[in-house]
């Protein structure tokens, strides 16, 4: 019995660690959509340092879709769906790990 109740343990943090990595990288992403859409300064360090992690991320999605620009008086404000899909898609995939580690559950009824 307490083989089991470590076994939960383990599993429910392993769970939580996954959500809290999807949360992060949502957040980032959040950032990056509105730094576009506001036409942020990209030579800003933090701003550079949100693109390229996030930049990493976008990859598969490039292409999707085009970003919708519009020239301001001075910033340019972009809008970029790829970023979006990809929010949608990661949360999709995190959400599938996490239902996978609950279906495999030795102790679980069929």
């Amino acid at each position: 019995m307490k083989d089991n109740r470590a076994y939960m343990e383990k599993r429910s943090k392993v769970k939580k660690t996954i959500w809290y990595i999807c949360g992060f990288l949502e957040v980032l992403f959040a950032f990056r959509l509105i730094f576009k859409v506001l036409g942020a300064n990209p030579s800003s360090g933090f701003v550079s340092i949100i693109y390229s992690v996030t930049g990493v991320f976008l990859a598969p999605f490039n292409g999707i879709f085009r970003s919708a620009v519009t020239e301001g008086i001075e910033t340019t404000s972009v809008l970029e769906p790829m970023t979006i899909i990809a929010m949608i898609v990661y949360a999709l995939i995190v959400y599938g790990i996490v239902r996978l580690i609950e279906i495999y559950d030795p102790n679980r009824k069929a």
